[in-house]
C-alpha cells in the first residue's frame, strides 16, 4: 500500500488529486498540508489522514512514500527538491517552477536521489491525443506542416479555492507567471507530444487585456498569451492561452500534414477527426475533454502510483518536461524583448 502526503489543499487537491488517490485501492491517502490549517483538518477527517503544521514535518515522516505537491508555483522547486531530499517521490502541479534554473534543480534532485519526479502535464493523457498521436506516428496525415493550438477559458477567478480578483494566480509574487504558465504549458507540452518534436524558437505576445485586482488596476501577470512556435523538424503553428474567453472553454487542436488533418476537441460532435486528403472523414468519439466544470478522472494520478510501483513505467517525467518549459521562458523573453527567441541557444 502506497501511503501518499498531499501538500496543499487547494481546488486543484479537492477535483482531482485527493478523489483519484482515494479512488485508487492502491493508496492510502496519510498525510495533508495546508497553510490554511482547518482547511486541511477538514480534509484530513474526510480522507482519515493525519496534518502537520509544516510541510517538512510532514517530508520527516518516514511513513511517506510519495507526495504530490499543489502549492502556489513560486514554492513548487523549494518543496519538491526538499521531498525527493527526504526519500519521497513527487507528483508535482504545473508550471513545474518559475525559472528554469529551478526546473533543472528539480530534475537534478530526482536523479541525484533515485527517486520519481513527475508533472502533471495531463493533457498527454486525453483519450482523443493518445489516438491522435498514435496517428501521426503512423503517417494518417503525412509530415505534419502547421498546426493552432489553444487553451482558452474565463480565469483561474472562476475557479480557484478563494475565487474573484484575490486569488493567487493574480499574485505576481505567488504565480510569477499568469495564462502562459497556466495554460500555455500544457499546450506546449502537448504539441511536441503529438508531433514528436521540440519548440526550438518562438516569437511570443504576452500580455494583460482584461482582469483586474480588487481596486481595479490591470493584474500583474498575462491574462492572453499568443506565441508562433518553429518546431524541430520543421512545422511551424500558433499557441494561444486565454484567461479572457467567456464563451464555451476551448481546448483545441488542429494539425495540418501533407496527407491530411486532424482535428482534436475541435467540434462538438466529434472528439477527433481525421480528414485524409482526398478521402472521406474518419470519426473517433475517443472520450470528452476536461474542463473546469467537467472534471473527469485524468489519470494522472493513477500513472504516478503505477509509476512508483513499476519501474518499467514511463511516467511523465520531469525531464521529459523540461524542453516545454524552455519554450516557456523563452516567450516570456520574446515577448520582453519583441524578438524571435532559440530555445536551443
Amino acid at each position: 500500500m502506497l501511503k501518499v502526503g498531499v501538500i496543499g489543499c487547494g481546488k486543484i487537491s479537492q477535483v482531482r488529486h485527493l478523489p483519484e488517490y482515494a479512488a485508487n485501492p492502491e493508496v492510502k491517502i496519510a498525510a495533508l498540508f495546508d497553510l490554511n490549517a482547518e482547511r486541511a483538518q477538514t480534509l484530513a477527517l474526510q480522507y482519515g489522514a493525519k496534518t502537520y503544521a509544516a510541510y517538512g514535518e510532514l517530508l520527516n515522516d518516514p511513513e511517506i512514500d510519495a507526495v504530490s505537491i499543489c502549492t502556489s508555483n513560486d514554492s513548487h522547486a523549494d518543496i519538491t527538491c526538499a521531498a525527493l531530499a527526504a526519500g519521497k517521490h513527487v507528483l508535482c502541479e504545473k508550471p513545474m517552477a518559475t525559472t528554469l534554473k529551478d526546473c533543472e534543480r528539480m530534475v537534478e534532485a530526482a536523479r541525484a536521489y533515485g527517486k520519481i519526479l513527475m508533472i502533471d502535464q495531463n493533457q498527454r493523457l486525453a483519450g482523443a491525443h493518445v489516438k491522435a498521436r498514435e496517428l501521426i506516428r503512423a503517417g494518417a496525415i503525412g509530415k505534419p506542416l502547421t498546426f493552432r493550438t489553444s487553451f482558452r477559458h474565463a480565469g483561474p477567478e472562476t475557479w480557484s479555492i478563494e475565487p474573484g480578483a484575490g486569488t493567487w494566480f493574480f499574485d505576481r509574487k505567488r504565480a510569477v507567471m499568469g495564462a502562459m504558465a497556466d495554460l500555455g504549458i500544457h499546450k506546449t507540452d502537448l504539441i511536441q507530444y503529438l508531433l514528436g518534436q521540440t519548440v526550438v524558437e518562438t516569437r511570443a505576445t504576452l500580455t494583460t487585456l482584461d482582469k483586474r485586482l480588487a481596486d481595479g488596476s490591470l493584474i500583474g501577470v498575462d491574462d492572453n498569451a499568443i506565441c508562433i512556435y518553429t518546431m524541430s523538424d520543421g512545422a511551424v503553428g500558433t499557441m494561444a492561452a486565454s484567461w479572457t474567453d467567456y464563451g464555451a472553454e476551448d481546448n483545441s487542436t488542429v494539425i495540418y500534414g501533407t496527407r491530411g488533418v486532424l482535428r482534436i476537441y475541435d467540434d462538438r460532435e466529434h472528439t477527433l477527426i481525421l480528414e485524409p486528403k482526398g478521402g472521406k472523414a474518419e470519426f473517433f468519439d475517443v472520450d470528452e475533454i476536461q474542463t473546469n466544470e467537467n472534471q473527469t478522472r485524468s489519470g494522472v494520478i493513477d500513472l504516478f502510483v503505477q509509476a512508483v510501483n513499476d519501474p518499467a513505467v514511463e511516467g511523465i517525467s520531469g525531464a521529459s518536461v523540461l524542453p516545454a518549459m524552455r519554450a516557456v521562458f523563452a516567450s516570456i523573453e520574446s515577448s520582453d524583448t519583441g524578438k524571435a527567441v532559440r530555445t536551443d541557444r
